[in-house]
Formats: C-alpha cells, structure tokens, sequence
C-alpha cells in the first residue's frame, strides 16, 4: 500500500502543479476549451485543465523582421534589389492566433509583395531622393492588410537600394552633366552681370571726357610697372584733340 502511495503522491503533484502556467508581462495566452476558444488570459499566474484546455502563448513586443532582398523594377525600366526592415507587433491575441496560421511566415510574405509593388510604381529618382515617402506608403499598406489578423505595423524602413555597375555609372555621368550644367550657368550669369557694370561705367565715361583721360593714363602707368620692354600703344585721336584743347 505504501508503495503505491509513493508512487500516486507524486503523479498527483505533478498533475496538480500542472494546472498552473506563469506568463511575463509581455506574454499573453489565447486558451481553448474542448477546441474552441475561450478567452485571453495572462500575464502573471493563470490556470489551465489538463486534457481541457489549451493554451497558445504570444508575445506584445515589437517585433523586428528583416525583408530579404528583392528584385524590383522602377517605372523608368531600372533594375535593383532592394531590403527593408518592418516592425510590427500583436495587438489582438485571439485574431494572431485565429485568423492566420502563422503571422510571422505571413507578414514576410505580404512586406515582400508589397515592397515590390510600391517600389515599382516610381521611378529611380524617387526611390533614392524620397525614400521617407516610400516608407510611409508601405507602412501604411501593411497595416492595412494586417489588421484583421490583429498585428500592428508601426515602421517600415528601407536599409538598401543596390545598382548594377552600369546604372551607377550612368548615374555618374548624369550627376557629373548635371554639376557642368550649373557651372555653365552660374558662368553665364556672372558674364551677364559684368557686361552691365561694364555697360554702367561706359555711360558714366561717356558723359566725362577727363574721366576717359584719367582712366587711359591709369592703364598706361599699369603697364608700365608690369611690363619693361617697350610698348606701342594707340591713342585715339579724340583723346589727343582734348590735349590740345587744354
């Protein structure tokens, strides 16, 4: 008899002791009653029957999943790969767990897809200069489709937009193009605003003869300090009739 209590006392403990689950703060329980759901239970100590019930545990953590790289083709025909990362976390227990078979398996799948349709309604430009845009579209798709399975997107971040070697030097050129084009401009307005000072201080010396004088003097004495070979410089004869006149 006491054999057998020894050995009934501790199946009946363990038994006993399985009844009960410990879940963390971050934890939570969807719990099902002979197959069918029953409540959500957790965190701290809860209470399961054997054989009765079960007990699926979740997490409410923000979780990070990487997106592998992806071939997308821009509106413009450019090929690149392109990997993001999502951050997502479960907001309803019973429809994570319900609703989808597998959340983590199905928000990998559909960040892929949707990565890949976004990205490929804009062009090259977009994807590198408007990058925070794109990542708000697609953050915004993705929480969409998954709330009915009670999951959250809270970001959605693209880490890398590669190109093949030629786009890159195709790019190049286009940026080293575009830097000659804003030179030339830039040139060209500096010519333009000099030709009109120039303009200015012609009608100014127009208007005085002795202001000719002085300035034509000033250059010869310039060249004089520069140069020491001999120099033939004309004088125009208007400059010399004022001489005589004085």
């Amino acid at each position: 008899m006491l054999q057998i209590l020894y050995i009934l006392i501790p199946i009946a403990v363990i038994f006993f002791l399985s009844f009960f689950r410990i879940l963390l703060e971050y934890e939570r329980a969807v719990v099902f009653t002979l197959g069918r759901f029953w409540k959500v239970k957790g965190p701290g100590l809860i209470i399961i029957v054997p054989f009765i019930q079960k007990m699926v545990r979740t997490e409410l953590r923000t979780v990070v999943m990487n997106i592998p790289p992806q071939d997308v083709i821009s509106r413009d025909n450019v090929s690149v790969r392109v990997n993001a990362v999502v951050y997502f976390r479960v907001i309803d227990p019973e429809k994570a767990i319900i609703q989808v078979e597998n959340y983590f398996e199905a928000i990998s799948q559909l960040s892929q897809t949707t990565l890949r349709s976004v990205l490929g309604q804009h062009e090259l430009d977009e994807m590198l200069a408007e990058r925070n845009k794109l990542n708000s579209h697609i953050q915004q798709m993705l929480d969409e489709q998954t709330e009915m399975w009670g999951i959250k997107v809270g970001m959605v971040e693209i880490k890398d937009i590669d190109l093949n070697e030629t786009m890159v030097r195709a790019i190049a050129k286009q940026a080293e193009a575009e830097r000659e084009r804003r030179a030339k401009i830039i040139h060209a307005d500096g010519e333009f605003q000099a030709s009109k000072k120039l303009l200015e201080a012609a009608q100014v010396l127009s208007q005085q003869p002795q202001a000719i004088q002085l300035r034509y003097l000033q250059t010869l004495s310039n060249i004089a300090e520069e140069k020491n070979s001999t120099i033939v410089f004309p004088i125009p004869i208007d400059l010399l009739s004022n001489f005589i006149r004085h």
